[in-house]
């Protein structure tokens, strides 16, 4: 008998159901001639040692189904290997999948999948943790940590508690000293926040979050220059009002690496919705080009010049040479 492809989905996520919900997505892959071997993860370790144990069955896919959290899991034992990662947006906000062009309906996703259409895209790392779409320090971390509190003291629900948490961090307001160097050109700053994307973001309109693409082979990083409460609430009318380029109080950066040093130790930094604490220096770095991924044959990102091919359930074969990123 023929094994399956790995799915492994997280059954907290978003939508995702339990038991229901792995039985939808494997009618959805038998629906289309495709075996799938659906594996439910009930917390985030299970779901990496899930990985895991898939990655050791040599296939040539493994799909992964739930929020970006998840996504990034799975990504961070995936990239660099010649496995393709399929995806299956189970989570609430799903930007890699938008960024991606992939379907967020479950049987769109599979066929997505099941197509084979693959390219190569760029991940973050920081401090050797990778990051799909992005990491921050300073206010955003912070209300994230707060908001994980309020989930599990007060069992309030993840939207709630993120407003509760956003109106807690705004009084508590914490800023820091940083210096951010690139290729040894160090600047200061006192800052509520700092943001570092994998790529370029959007950062202005009504479609601000979103990027254009995922392999340009650059880290993007954004610092709030004024630590007041009002210049943030400026700024982001500004970014809505699509000025934020002309604001004395944003900076924006592009570059293939960065360091970032505080005063203190030990800081909250945020990576793909997830609060760790890490030691600084914290050190960024773009592997560009280094996880492939399903995405559809007709995908607005299928840009000219992105590479991409048929994958058919076959090995990859050697990864694609990695094209040069520029750097400031």
């Amino acid at each position: 008998m023929t094994p399956g492809i790995p799915v492994v989905i997280n059954v907290g996520a978003g939508s995702a159901g339990g038991a229901d919900l792995a039985n939808k997505i494997a009618q959805s892959f038998q629906a289309r001639a495709v075996p799938a071997d659906v594996r439910a993860a009930s917390s985030g370790s299970e779901l990496v040692a899930m990985i895991r144990a898939a990655i050791n069955e040599h296939p040539s896919a493994i799909v992964a189904g739930g929020g970006d959290g998840t996504i990034s899991s799975a990504a961070a034992q995936l990239a660099g290997t010649e496995i393709t990662l399929g995806v299956l947006p189970l989570g609430t906000l799903n930007h890699f999948a938008k960024d991606l062009g992939i379907p967020l309906e479950i049987d769109a996703a599979v066929q997505c999948i099941v197509e084979g259409n693959s390219t190569l895209v760029d991940v973050g790392e920081v401090n050797d943790r990778v990051f799909i779409n992005n990491s921050s320090l300073g206010l955003y971390p912070d209300m994230l940590r707060d908001r994980e509190r309020q989930q599990r003291r007060l069992g309030r629900g993840k939207l709630n508690s993120l407003v509760w948490a956003s109106v807690a961090a705004f009084r508590r307001w914490p800023f820091m000293t940083v210096v951010l160097d690139v290729r040894g050109n160090e600047r200061r700053y006192r800052t509520p926040l700092v943001f570092i994307g994998n790529n370029e973001y959007r950062m202005e309109g009504f479609d601000i979050g979103a990027r254009e693409r995922l392999d340009g082979g650059q880290l993007s990083i954004y610092v709030v220059k004024k630590p007041g409460r009002a210049p943030l609430v400026l700024l982001a009318l500004q970014a809505m009002l699509g000025r934020l380029r002309q604001s004395r109080d944003f900076e924006a950066v592009l570059a293939s690496d960065c360091a970032i040093e505080t005063r203190h130790a030990q800081l909250l930094v945020a990576t793909d919705g997830e609060v760790s604490t890490m030691s600084s220096p914290l050190r960024y770095r773009m592997r560009p080009r280094c996880l492939r991924v399903f995405v559809p044959a007709n995908a607005e990102r299928q840009k000219a010049g992105r590479h991409s091919h048929k994958n058919k359930w076959e090995a990859t074969g050697e990864p694609e040479a990695s094209h040069p990123s520029s750097t400031v």
